[in-house]
């Protein structure tokens, strides 16, 4: 619904380059390295988990041998996994009740591994609670609303982690590294492929939000991560060829396959593609190639062995067949990250804007491959309009509101909505402070 006051006071709000924000905040921040820091004792950082599924026990038993952290309480709508994760991680509190996690007044940080139609609104919760957050992503599926949580936690001043566990792959933070070092010069294609080993049910991808929400969308951010820079276009296509019975859905949910370019800064592209079902296994692998050599990833397996036979040479077993078995050393580490950022006051290296660049780029996926066009990012993010940084809305292209009321641009237009985040602020004040004794 279009909100004529919101867009009139926004109109405002826009006309600078840097309406809530710094122009600086959408760098992507480096590889996350675990460094603890134990100079000093200091009182454990007390958390709470909100959904004790596969993720939540995954992310709870991580916190639980993360130095510094303790858990307190726990939640799930079904209480009995609540009360079983708690017996298995010694947790003294578990509830059926999510916000009594978030208002519970000894816990300093909440996780939220709850399902995605629940996210912004909790994530909304624990800013309004004054809690840190870790969520998984989608912040939400909606532009506007993701923008909103984004906002009462930077406006909070709380800190907001998006679990974007591929970031944390030690095989792409490998990659990543190699890049940064220019092992292989100056990169020229990014390539990503992710195959899952068979499809979802019918009722998983029905509103599922379609195959480059659902699935691409950790690919493309991957490519970013990669990059090292802000993505300007895409090019996407998609098509069925496994499970004939999704086709009667709409737009992107009836494919099952998809694939995507997306061109950076200095002539880089990336290339991605995506498929439900590969016949060999989970299929997750990355390649760069750059002016002087190239560096790929391979996929994950359970055991080095291979076997040698008159009619077959390679490996033993197949490659890790589900994302917690692929991923479950990278789902780790992503939360020791997020817990050495509450208990030394460090910079999250997964920000909120991270979470919503990638939800832009998966929409402007959907869009190009609806459209068959060539799609700039710029195009997804001038839909946002904030009457202030809490309370925004999608804006459709209509007559009424002429050329120019709209924030345009590149990604770096999110400034104009964006607030600067706990950590940002941090920094800027210790940049303020710096030039005021030295001048």
């Amino acid at each position: 619904m279009v909100r004529l006051g919101s867009a009139l006071i926004a109109i405002f709000a826009v006309g600078s380059a840097s309406a809530f924000a710094p122009a600086s905040q959408h760098a992507v921040r480096s590889t996350h390295v675990l460094q603890m820091t134990t100079t000093e004792a200091k009182d454990p950082v007390k958390v709470g988990v909100i959904g004790c599924g596969r993720i939540g026990i995954v992310h709870l038993g991580a916190i639980n041998k993360a130095p510094g952290v303790v858990p307190i309480v726990v939640s799930n709508p079904t209480v009995s996994k609540a009360e079983d994760a708690a017996k298995k991680f010694g947790v003294a509190k578990f509830t059926s009740d999510a916000m009594e996690v978030i208002t519970d007044p000894d816990v300093d940080a909440v996780w939220i591994c709850s399902p995605s139609q629940f996210h912004a609104d909790q994530i909304k919760a624990c800013a309004a609670n004054g809690k840190h957050v870790f969520c998984e992503k989608p912040i939400a599926t909606d532009l506007a609303e993701t923008v909103e949580a984004i906002n009462a936690c930077n406006e909070a001043g709380v800190k907001l982690m998006i679990g974007l566990q591929r970031r944390f792959d030690p095989n792409f933070l490998r990659v990543r590294r190699a890049i940064e070092e220019k092992e292989v010069g100056d990169t020229i294609i990014i390539k990503t492929c992710s195959r899952d080993p068979s499809p979802p049910p019918y009722e998983y991808v029905k509103g599922g939000g379609g195959i480059f929400n659902d699935m691409a969308v950790h690919d493309l951010d991957m490519t970013r991560f990669l990059a090292g820079d802000d993505p300007i276009e895409i090019l996407a296509v998609g098509s069925c060829h496994i499970d004939k019975s999704i086709e009667d859905l709409p737009g992107s949910e009836a494919f099952d396959t998809a694939s995507c370019i997306v061109r950076y800064p200095n002539g880089v592209s990336a290339m991605v593609d995506v498929c439900r079902q590969s016949s060999y296994g989970y299929d997750q692998r990355a390649e760069v190639l750059g002016t002087s050599g190239m560096i790929a990833t391979d996929n994950v397996y359970p055991n080095t062995a291979k076997i040698y036979k008159n009619d077959y040479t390679g490996n033993a077993d197949m490659p890790f067949d589900f994302f917690l078995s692929r991923y479950f050393e990278a789902y780790v580490t992503e939360t020791e990250a997020f817990c050495e950022s509450l208990v030394n006051d460090s910079a999250v290296p997964c920000t909120g804007i991270d979470g919503l660049v990638a939800l832009v780029m998966s929409l402007a996926a959907d869009k190009s491959a609806a459209e068959g066009r060539w799609v700039k990012f710029s195009e997804i993010i001038e839909q946002v309009y904030c009457v202030n940084p809490t309370e925004c809305s999608l804006i459709a292209n209509d007559a009424m509101f002429p050329e120019g009321f709209k924030p345009t641009g590149d990604i770096k237009s999110l400034n104009e909505i964006v607030l600067p985040d706990v950590d940002q602020k941090k920094e800027a004040g210790f940049a303020d402070k710096f030039k005021k004794i030295f001048g």
